[in-house]
């Protein structure tokens, strides 16, 4: 159990590493544990785009919509994961843009190259990632994923996993 003045800027960059490892083993329901119950994962359409609600997003999933997104991932009747995709993350060391423990919040940023494969094909997108944090029952948790991607306001394949 931690508090958040515990908090440490190496502890921010280890949980932004062991995502991106989750996600390309495909252990998404580890993933999304490490999400806060009222957390976000956004990727705006956008550059600039100042919120998921009243703009229309690539992905604005709370966390029901990533817990459906999972499910059908696992599903044997899922045509677009046959052969299953799969994903890595290739990522810079992340940044600590801001640590405020007074406020329980936290902020990292991750420039990052991700590829997607699924039997002949391959997605490349490339972007940076803010991951905002808190402490929360005493467990450091995402908050808020956003995903701003360099090339968001072009029409995107559709990424069948998470970024």
């Amino acid at each position: 159990m931690i508090t958040p003045h515990d908090v440490s800027a190496g502890q921010l960059i280890d949980l932004v590493l062991h995502e991106a490892r989750l996600l390309d083993a495909r252990d998404y329901g580890t993933w999304n544990r490490l999400f806060t119950d009222d957390a976000y994962y956004w990727v705006p359409l956008q550059h600039d785009q100042s919120d998921g609600i009243d703009h229309t997003s690539h992905m604005y999933e709370d966390k029901l919509l990533r817990e459906l997104r999972i499910e059908r991932l696992k599903s044997p009747r899922a045509f677009s994961q046959q052969p299953p995709s799969r994903s890595h993350h290739l990522l810079q060391t992340p940044s600590v843009e801001s640590m405020d423990a007074a406020a329980n919040h936290f902020v990292t940023r991750t420039q990052f190259h991700y590829s997607e494969a699924r039997g002949d094909e391959m997605l490349m997108l490339v972007g940076t990632a803010f991951h905002h944090f808190r402490v929360d029952e005493g467990t450091l948790r995402f908050t808020l994923k956003r995903v701003n991607l360099l090339n968001c306001d072009a029409a995107l394949p559709s990424v069948q996993l998470f970024i």
